[in-house]
Order: C-alpha cells, then sequence, then structure tokens
C-alpha cells in the first residue's frame, strides 16, 4: 500500500508537469524558451512528453501492478468482512470494547430475550445470526457491510484509470517504433512526399492527437503526430474539407472566436452526400469515434503583391514580384544567393495607440502587414516585419519595417517617410542616389566651387564623396571610427564636428538635387515639410546599415486565405477511463458515507437469571456510532424493562 501511494504521488506530480509544461512543440521552440543547457536537460529527462516518456509509462504499469497486487490479497479479506458474522467470541474480548453495555435480567429467559433483541435490531436495519454454544448464545449483527467495497472500487479504479491512460498514451507508437514499423521523419517534407515507413494507415493504432492547418477549399484525410524531433503521418479512414472559417476580433486585437465549416467525406458510410458541421473552440465534431477540435487558426497562403525596391545599389526603379506565404524565392547570383521565405500574413494589427498610457483601452488598426525572412547560404536567417501602409507617428507618415536576427529577440524598425504621394518612392531615390559615386561625382563637379581653387575643390570633393561612402556602409558611427583613425586624438572632437558637418551638408545637396528631379522649385527656401521629410531620412539611411536586406519589400496588393487548424483525437481507452472515473466516485462515496458496524450480544442462563452483555464496533465514523449505540442501549433496556 504504501509503495502505490508512492507511485501514484509521483504519477501525479509528473502529471502537473505535463500540464503546466506545454507538451509535444518543435524543438527550436523549447530552445528559445529554456536554452540550450536546460533544453538539454528537459529533453533527456523526457518532460517535453511526460505521458509518452518510457518513465512515466514504467511507473504507471508499475501503479497498476502494486494496486492489482493489493487488491488481490485484500479481496478474499474484504469477502469474509463482508459475509461472515463471526459467531465465534469470547466474553472478556467484549468486555473490552469501547462501545460495550451488560445487564443481569432476573426472571428473563434467554429465547425471551433473544426475541425481544432480535425485533430491536431489525428495525434499526441489522442483520444477525445466532449460534448455541451450549453454556451460551452469541447473536452476531452486522449493517454496511457493503461499505467494504469502496476499498475493492476505488482500487480498482486506479488500476482501470492507469490502463485506459496506457492505452491512449503512445505506447502503441513505441511498439510501432520499437519493431521497425515507423520511422520518425525529421526532414521538411510536405504530406505527399512522405516514404511509407513515416505513414499510418487508419486503425494502425488506437490512439493518437494528430494537427493539421487547412486552407479555406482544401480537403484533407490525415493529420501529422509531432513525436520528438521529428513527425509522423496519421492517415485518416474519411477526408475533412474546409468550407469557410470565420474569426471575430476583441478590441485590444486578441481574437475572441472562431469557427470551421467543414465538410465530411466518407464514400464507405457517407455515400456521395458529405456530412456538414460547423466546429468551434470547446465544441468538436465527433465523428466514428474522431474528435475533432478546433485548435488554431493562421494563413493558409495568402497570395501577395509587392515592390521590390533596392536599397544598395543605384537603381532608385522597383520590381514587381508575386509571392505566396509559405513559399520560399530564391534571390541573387550564383556567389551569395539568399532566399525569400514567405512566413505570414496578417489582416488586422490592433495596437495601443502610440502614447497611451498604461491601462488605456486605445487601440488604432494598424493594417495589413506580412513577415519574412531572409537566409543565407549559411542557414543564417534573418526576420523581417513590414506594414502594408503608413503609420502616422507625432503627424508624420512612415512606413515601418522591423527587422530581428533570433526569433525571441525584440524588432528593431526603420521608420521610412512618406513622401506627398504617400509613397516611400522618394526616400528610395534619395538613397539610390548616394550610392551612384558615377553620378556624385559629375554633379559635385557641375556644382559651383566655394573658392576658385581647383585643387582644393578636387580634395574637398573626394572628401565628401567618401563620407558619403562611409555613411551609406555604416551610419555615423562608420564616420566617428574613420575619424578616429586619421586624426589625433587632441583633434578629435573638432574634426568628428567638421566631418559631420560636411557630411550633413552634402546630404542636404543631395536631397535638394532629389527635389529638383521631382519638379519641385527649390531655389529659394525649402518648405517645413520637405524639411522635416529631410530630417527624418537621415536617421532612417543611418539604419540601412543595419537593416541587412539588400532590397525593400513593399506590398501592394494581397488576396488573403485563411487557414484553420484542427486536432483529431482517436482515444481507444476512452471508455475504460470513464468506467474508472465512475467507480473511483463510487468508491468514494461509499467509504465517505457509510460504515461497517457490527454487533455481539452475549447470552447466557445462569441461575434463573439470564446475563445479557452488547458490545459493538464501526470501522469509521465512529462518533455517530456511539450515538447510534446509545440510543440502541436504550431501546434495549426499554424493552427488557417493559
Amino acid at each position: 500500500m504504501n509503495l502505490a501511494i508512492t507511485l501514484l504521488v509521483v504519477v501525479a506530480v509528473a502529471s502537473v508537469i505535463g500540464t503546466v509544461l506545454q507538451q509535444n512543440q518543435p524543438y527550436p521552440d523549447y530552445i528559445l524558451k529554456f536554452g540550450p543547457f536546460w533544453f538539454e536537460v528537459f529533453r533527456q529527462t523526457g518532460l517535453y512528453n511526460v505521458y509518452g516518456s518510457g518513465w512515466f509509462m514504467s511507473i504507471l504499469a508499475f501503479l497498476i501492478l502494486s494496486t492489482s497486487v493489493c487488491i488481490y490479497r485484500q479481496t478474499p479479506v474484504l469477502w469474509r468482512e463482508m459475509t461472515q458474522f463471526r459467531t465465534r467470541v469470547r466474553l472478556d474480548s467484549l468486555r473490552g470494547f469501547h462501545q460495550q453495555a451488560e445487564w443481569q435480567l432476573q426472571h428473563r429467559e434467554a429465547s425471551t430475550v433473544q426475541k425481544t433483541l432480535g425485533a430491536v435490531l431489525k428495525t434499526r436495519g441489522y442483520r444477525w445470526r445466532i449460534e448455541d454454544h451450549g453454556s451460551h448464545r452469541v447473536m452476531a449483527a452486522t449493517k454496511g457491510r457493503f461499505s467494504r467495497l469502496g476499498y475493492l472500487c476505488t482500487h480498482a479504479a486506479v488500476v482501470i484509470i492507469g490502463i485506459g491512460g496506457l492505452l491512449d498514451g503512445n505506447l502503441w507508437l513505441k511498439f510501432k517504433e520499437w519493431s521497425g514499423g515507423l520511422r520518425i521523419e525529421t526532414r521538411d517534407l510536405a504530406a505527399r512526399d512522405l516514404p511509407p515507413e513515416s505513414r499510418l494507415a487508419p486503425g494502425a493504432i488506437p490512439a493518437f492527437r494528430g494537427n493539421v492547418m487547412l486552407p479555406e477549399g482544401a480537403t484533407a484525410n490525415f493529420v501529422f503526430l509531432r513525436i520528438r524531433d521529428g513527425f509522423a503521418l496519421q492517415e485518416l479512414p474519411f477526408a475533412i474539407e474546409l468550407k469557410d472559417f470565420q474569426v471575430a476580433y476583441y478590441d485590444t486585437g486578441q481574437p475572441k472566436s472562431f469557427a470551421s465549416a467543414v465538410l465530411i467525406h466518407d464514400q464507405e458510410h457517407l455515400g456521395s452526400q458529405p456530412l456538414a458541421a460547423t466546429i468551434r473552440v470547446n465544441h468538436p465534431l465527433v465523428y466514428r469515434g474522431y474528435a475533432i477540435y478546433q485548435s488554431d487558426f493562421g494563413d493558409g497562403g495568402s497570395k501577395l503583391e509587392m515592390q521590390v525596391w533596392p536599397l544598395i545599389t543605384p537603381q532608385a526603379k522597383p520590381v514587381a514580384a508575386r509571392g505566396e506565404i509559405g513559399n520560399a524565392l530564391k534571390i541573387g547570383g550564383s556567389s551569395a544567393p539568399l532566399t525569400l521565405e514567405l512566413n505570414e500574413f496578417r489582416l488586422f494589427n490592433l495596437l495601443p495607440e502610440p502614447g497611451a498610457q498604461p491601462g488605456d483601452r486605445k487601440f488604432r488598426n494598424f493594417g495589413p502587414s506580412f513577415s519574412f525572412k531572409l537566409r543565407n547560404s549559411a542557414g543564417e536567417a534573418h526576420e523581417y516585419f513590414n506594414y502594408m501602409a503608413p503609420v502616422q507617428l507625432e503627424g508624420r507618415w512612415f512606413y515601418i519595417s522591423g527587422k530581428r536576427t533570433q526569433p525571441g529577440d525584440p524588432f528593431i524598425y526603420l521608420h521610412i517617410p512618406a513622401d506627398t504621394k504617400n509613397s516611400p518612392e522618394r526616400f528610395l531615390r534619395f538613397n539610390a542616389r548616394l550610392r551612384d559615386g558615377e553620378w556624385l561625382r559629375e554633379w559635385m563637379e557641375r556644382s559651383p566651387a566655394p573658392v576658385n581653387n581647383p585643387d582644393f575643390q578636387r580634395d574637398f570633393n573626394q572628401v565628401r564623396l567618401n563620407l558619403i561612402e562611409l555613411f551609406t556602409q555604416g551610419g555615423f558611427i562608420a564616420v566617428t571610427e574613420q575619424a578616429k583613425t586619421v586624426v589625433p586624438a587632441g583633434r578629435l572632437k573638432e574634426a568628428t564636428t567638421l566631418y559631420l558637418n560636411i557630411l550633413r551638408d552634402t546630404l542636404a545637396d543631395v536631397f535638394i538635387q532629389v527635389l529638383r528631379d521631382e519638379g519641385i522649385n527649390v531655389e529659394q527656401e525649402i518648405s517645413s515639410q520637405e524639411e522635416a521629410f529631410f530630417n527624418d531620412a537621415i536617421p532612417a539611411l543611418a539604419t540601412l546599415a543595419d537593416y541587412g536586406s539588400p532590397f525593400y519589400l513593399q506590398l501592394t496588393g494581397f488576396q488573403q486565405v485563411e487557414a484553420s487548424g484542427l486536432q483529431v483525437t482517436r482515444s481507444g481507452g476512452t471508455a475504460v477511463v470513464y468506467t474508472g472515473f465512475a467507480l473511483l466516485i463510487i468508491g468514494i462515496f461509499v467509504m465517505l458515507y457509510t460504515s461497517h458496524r457490527r454487533l455481539w450480544i452475549w447470552l447466557a442462563d445462569e441461575e434463573g437469571a439470564t446475563r445479557l452483555v452488547l458490545a459493538g464496533v464501526s470501522n469509521r465514523r465512529p462518533v455517530e456510532f456511539a450515538g447510534e449505540f446509545s440510543e440502541l442501549r436504550m431501546a434495549l433496556e426499554k424493552q427488557i424493562n417493559d
């Protein structure tokens, strides 16, 4: 019994861990959350799949065995307790009971007293049996004998629930894997490309829990089972078609409800007429023993239209591009190829209003956005997040693009000022001019010289070109670092200020030329609007050095395709577990609210009198039994005296 309780506590603690720690997630998610060291510790101890780990199933199996042994040993004892009356007792033993009473009845025969006692016991619900031992008689009475079944029910419930847990665990998957009938797939393959050894036919295992992301209009007759660092494909005996997906949001941008309208295609059981149903959160569809839950939602392959603006070349014209969420595009030549991975499209981005105080329920919809990754040939990737429409900040409009190197890091944002046409075109033409060395050299040669000295003018233009090149490659930091290498420490501050002033004046002159190219009259004074644009453009240009992308992707159009995340489960041990819980409830109820009570009555004739000894015991609730014994004693006294 002590061993069984210990094992039950261990199983309970493990179940708490399995509830708190999200199970069966991709290993990279755990690495980001816990770090490499603790990830490996938790992986080795099997905490990412507690209910399917070898040690958990072993403990559960040993608990079943231990409890079964307890039942096997105690059942004969309890059966005797329930069926036998124990009429062989000694007088001194009865006198030693805590609840006992004794009378010596004058001029009363034992047979007459026996009848009186039988009537009293019957009215109080006792069953009894009498045995004549020659010199005395013993009347043994019992009530509530089936309270002993509470012990058997609770222990049997532990065994049955444990068996149900083994049936619903991944024990069958392990058997398949150990026997060579299943190979865990770790490659990133589509369902149609999975080899037969990574597929499970319908009915191959009695219990599983799998997921599938189903775009609108798509049909699937399989789910993916996540197993350690890989997965397997479980085929279904029917197909699920997603007709429509609906999602509603709170004002905070969090999803309020989402539902999937599906069709179940099953030629064998439904014929040509599919089953139409709606699956909502906490309202699953149960079909042929398979429960289909609404678990998640995402993008189902939205189609995007984009403008690709170069950032590191003198080219100022964008290139039109099309892509689909979930697809990857190869970019660049063979020397430094990049892979563009379109990850996610969001139709709404409800965020707190800029400047809102904590607790304020003021939100603004920043409009559609999309995220993508740029991955180099070494596998290193930068993640980007771009809004489609410009965002107003402090009265001015910006195209915002976020960038981060690690998935857990915060985004660093690039703010591209929007021009009068609500476009990033002016900023990107300004950037292209700064990267066009030939144009800059010709433009400087055409510009009026500050002094009439060709040699000085040539050297001064070269300084300006060098500063612009440093600025485009590394921002203001590159300019200050270059100053440290060529200027003595005593004159560093003065020289740095001079370099930055020359750089800013040159940037302003180039910007004026960009405005002239637009046909804007700048011969007199630049408007405050254009000046504000220039002041916003300079920090954005300095940020491009750390942006890490050779281009800026502007989303110009989209066709949203939503996808529903469905979880399909099959639980072969559900009926077993429910049976165990029913037994557990019955057993606990019986043990808490019933008790097995025994009474013994000793009757003996002694020289014209009858000695009567009454004693009793209860296996639980002794206070209540003491009251009942007192009432029984008073009832007997009344009957006897009458």
